[in-house]
């Protein structure tokens, strides 16, 4: 799928709760160090903090993330992630004494329609690396976080 046709239909709207798919260049599976894990939590759990969304899940997977949240007011929906991209990218290079590209260019997004329920959704984000085979209990995976939990 090319990067317009990912970008076609894209609307941000602020207090509108997304689901947001960020893979990384090449699919390489970075997060398989816990270390470059925790780089991406730290980064959404920033954003929070400046109030430009409220996160409601996440899982990171080996070599992608997937990140249930309502947009805030300050940010376009491609900002935010392109904030969360480059935040998360500037941690991880920092760590790896690398100044290597992370993200592929693109992401893929879902706005949620009122008619879908969030804890819903929130549990089957999260259930991924139980699909995934990487653990039987998705309390034995350590990427993961919601607020219903």
């Amino acid at each position: 799928m090319s990067y317009s046709n990912l970008r076609r239909g894209r609307v941000s709207l602020s207090h509108h709760v997304y689901l947001v798919t960020i893979v990384t260049l090449q699919r390489k599976p970075l997060f398989n160090d816990l270390r470059l894990g925790r780089c991406v939590v730290n980064t959404m759990r920033d954003l929070d903090k400046a109030m430009v969304c409220t996160t409601h899940a996440f899982v990171i997977m080996p070599d992608h993330v997937h990140w249930l949240f309502a947009l805030g007011t300050e940010l376009t929906l491609s900002k935010l992630v392109q904030r969360c991209k480059g935040n998360a990218a500037r941690k991880i290079n920092t760590l790896l004494g690398t100044s290597a590209s992370v993200w592929q260019p693109a992401f893929h997004d879902h706005a949620i329609r009122s008619d879908e329920s969030l804890i819903v959704l929130a549990r089957y984000v999260i259930m991924n690396p139980v699909r995934a085979g990487l653990v039987q209990r998705i309390g034995e995976y350590p990427l993961w976080d919601a607020v219903w939990v």
